[in-house]
């Protein structure tokens, strides 16, 4: 026969050891609990620094919206072409010398990591049908497409030379009325740029000087599309981060 363990002359003892250490219990009901704290008080998030906007730009932006100038304006270059938006097109009449627009909000433009893509037809003239200008960590410098009588392609400039003398230069045939897919990447290390598929730039940039090439060109920057007596037309043009 098993043996109650709380009788005998301990067991009284046992169990009231037990009961007070808790492994004895019984079923009570809590009763509500009745906060007398107020409310918290909404905390604002906090606005990110202003050095920091690269990091909170979209994976992808369109920089133009098919409609008007919105975000650009018309570079001030002297004896420039007339421009115009029409069926999805920014369209750069050929101009004296230099005709184009710069994109006017800094802010949100990376420095590197990130790509520009847009796509680009040459419509008449024998010179640069797009001057593309962009930032390379705390200076600027332009890809030329179809310069220097209509073949040049390059990088303007890397340690003073400019994208005809440079290890960035290539001769290209360019068609009139064909859009042309471009894309440019620009990280810490390097400048890459693409003509449809093809890579036609690939440039180490650590420890090298990277430039504009001087003159009216440097009114594009931040971020420019210029032409040389040529006149053009550009459409989806858009940026990506990464």
């Amino acid at each position: 026969m098993q043996q109650n363990i709380f009788r005998g002359p301990f067991g009284t003892a046992a169990l009231v050891l037990l009961a007070a250490a808790g492994c004895v219990s019984e079923s009570r009901e809590v009763p509500p609990h009745h906060s007398t704290d107020k409310p918290r008080e909404e905390i604002p998030t906090p606005e990110p620094p202003a050095g920091l906007v690269e990091r909170v730009l979209p994976h992808e932006m369109a920089l133009f919206n098919g409609k008007d100038l919105h975000g650009w304006r018309e570079t001030d270059f002297g004896a420039h072409g007339e421009i115009s938006v029409t069926n999805g097109e920014v369209k750069i009449k050929m101009g004296g010398e230099l005709t184009g627009i710069n994109w006017t909000n800094a802010a949100v433009l990376p420095k590197t990591n990130y790509e520009i893509e847009l796509d680009a037809m040459k419509l008449e003239g024998n010179d640069f049908f797009c001057g593309l200008t962009f930032p390379v960590g705390k200076s600027f410098c332009s890809l030329i497409v179809g310069g220097w009588g209509g073949g040049i392609v390059g990088i303007s400039s890397i340690n003073g030379a400019d994208a005809s003398e440079n290890d960035t230069t290539r001769n290209l045939f360019f068609e009139r009325n064909r859009w042309y897919h471009l894309r440019v990447r620009v990280t810490p290390q390097k400048i890459m740029a693409w003509i449809d598929q093809d890579n036609v730039v690939d440039v180490e940039i650590e420890g090298r000087k990277v430039a504009m090439r001087g003159g009216d060109i440097e009114l594009s920057v931040p971020l420019g599309i210029a032409t040389w007596q040529t006149s053009a037309a550009f459409k989806n043009i858009k940026l990506k981060s990464f």
